[in-house]
């Protein structure tokens, strides 16, 4: 299918190789618990993908980086779904490189080792939670000598047994008593962070998406990122910018998913001319909506607009690509479905775009008012 050889070849300029390891492996081995398929990606240079060249990274563009994940999400959702949480992270830190004063020594030398060491990043924010902004903190940090005791849980936390490096969010006092929101960087084997079993499904276990629990633990002043006085906007700023991120790259993860039936289907010229057409327009609706949000975002769309836009992609993606599953699904038929689990997993691999925050329900009041030329106020 054209636009899945498109974004087949962009994974294969950046992560040479891996298409091929993640295809020798039956569907049912890449996504099980203790699947190879994140340290496939990260001797592949996955980690390497949004980290500037600067950095030593890849510093690909956005359109780059939505065609390469929907590639992986055509052959591992669950790979998909951990890349995502990776590289929206790297997106948002490396941003911080732009701005002044930031970041310190201590956390360039941290972020400098992440794409020639591989190195994985999970977010320790509320994507989990569809009523939640992902942004919301999900830990607690008291002060102490040096730097913040910090103590709070993840659940689920994808890429929970990989990581070298979680990031969280906290809200703490400033000089005038007021409350500042920061960004904690914590390094995955410090001590009081352990992990727990969560995740209840089939569905996406390879994301290794556990609870990640942090107790009494102590993060250095040195890798607390703030606002500065001559940045005042700098996290908010940051703020918006993973968010849009976040929504353009995992809703890039699950069309991957739909895709892949998608060319099911039409590798076995199965059901009408008119069926299988009325499929791929649905399809390529998405791949056309993600892929033009992605060139806004490499234009410098920015702020209010950025985020009204990657939610309205979001949404309308999320109900094409319901309707792609269950045509793909009825054209497939029965025989295959009952002669492998193989399309009623990746049937189901799709929905879970739905669960990621924030819902539909919980931003329907500022779409509006933001289409009525208000501004957009997300809780």
């Amino acid at each position: 299918m054209r636009s899945l050889d498109v974004a087949r070849d962009a994974c294969e300029r950046n992560h040479p190789g891996l298409i091929k390891k993640l295809a020798d492996l039956p569907l049912a081995e890449r996504e099980a618990p203790g699947s190879p398929v994140i340290d496939l990606f990260r001797t592949h240079g996955g980690p390497a993908l949004l980290v500037p060249t600067s950095y030593g990274g890849l510093g690909v563009c956005a359109l780059e980086a939505v065609r390469v994940t929907r590639a992986i999400g055509s052959y591992s959702p669950s790979l998909a779904a951990g890349a995502t949480m990776h590289n929206f992270t790297a997106a948002m830190l490396f941003a911080l490189a732009d701005r002044v004063g930031a970041p310190t020594e201590a956390q360039i030398e941290l972020l400098s080792r992440i794409a020639p060491d591989g190195q994985l990043l999970a977010s320790g924010w509320a994507e989990g939670r569809t009523e939640q902004n992902i942004l919301a903190p999900t830990v607690v940090a008291t002060r102490t000598d040096g730097g913040f005791l910090v103590n709070g849980a993840k659940k689920p936390c994808s890429l929970s047994n990989s990581m070298n490096l979680l990031t969280a969010s906290a809200f703490l006092p400033d000089e005038n008593g007021n409350s500042q929101l920061v960004i904690l960087l914590v390094p995955a084997d410090a001590d009081g962070v352990s992990r727990h079993p969560f995740w209840g499904t089939d569905i996406l276990a390879a994301a290794q998406s556990d609870e990640v629990r942090l107790e009494n633990v102590f993060v250095p002043d040195h890798l607390v990122i703030r606002a500065t006085p001559d940045d005042p906007g700098r996290l908010d700023d940051l703020q918006t910018a993973a968010f849009v991120w976040f929504e353009l790259l995992v809703t890039s993860a699950y069309v991957g998913v739909a895709a892949e039936l998608t060319e099911r289907v039409l590798e076995n010229r199965r059901g009408s001319v008119s069926d299988r057409a009325a499929l791929v327009v649905q399809l390529e609706s998405a791949v056309a909506l993600t892929e033009g949000m992605a060139r806004a975002v490499d234009e410098g769309v920015s702020g209010d607009e950025a985020v009204a836009a990657v939610l309205v992609t979001r949404f309308a993606v999320q109900k094409a690509l319901a309707a792609v599953s269950e045509l793909a699904v009825e054209l497939l038929g029965g025989i295959a479905f009952i002669r492998s689990s193989e399309i009623a997993y990746l049937s189901s691999a799709v929905r879970p775009l739905a669960f990621h925050p924030p819902s539909r329900s919980s931003t329907a009041e500022a779409l509006v008012d933001h289409a009525a030329g208000g501004p957009l106020l997300l809780s």
